[in-house]
């Protein structure tokens, strides 16, 4: 495979893993340890456990998609900057998670929010996207950084 298509398979399998990475420790914690919310929280006990199970198989998709195009991509270390690659896309997934899964569920259809029914539950509305912001400036610039040896095969 020529390098080309193993850094579009390190992007794009370092992104989609960082999503569902996200998307499952969103499931794990919010849902089932801290049990705050459901994905759907306007319905039925089984209808709450269902659209969570609909929500934990999607991120297992993303989290299987993503190990296989990274196992595509093979060794980052092979690749110019690929584990800078790696670290930068998988923590710009997560954090569009947050920020997808903040704007959409949370302002935009309002399905639920992070803690329903707490006085500050804005706060932990706004908190959640803050941190998915947060990771995406922080992968994107891990993402984009050039080398300093300043050798233009080094940069690419």
């Amino acid at each position: 495979m020529n390098p080309k298509m193993k850094k579009k398979y390190l992007a794009i399998g370092s992104f989609t893993l960082g999503f569902g990475f996200m998307g499952s420790m969103d499931g794990v914690i919010f849902h089932q340890l801290l049990q705050w919310h459901s994905v759907v929280m306007e319905t039925s006990r089984p209808g709450q456990i269902f659209s969570d199970g609909v929500f934990h198989f999607g991120v297992t998709v993303a989290l299987v998609i993503g190990g296989v195009l990274l196992w595509l991509a093979g060794r980052p270390s092979e690749i110019s900057r690929g584990v800078s690659r790696l670290v930068g896309g998988f923590l710009s997934g997560a954090g569009i998670f947050n920020l997808v899964e903040g704007v959409v569920n949370h302002h935009l259809l309002q399905i639920h929010r992070v803690k329903p029914g707490d006085p500050n539950a804005l706060m932990y509305d706004l908190g959640f996207l803050t941190i998915g912001l947060v990771l995406v400036i922080i992968g994107e610039v891990m993402r984009r950084k050039r080398s300093t040896s300043g050798t233009h095969a080094e940069m690419q």
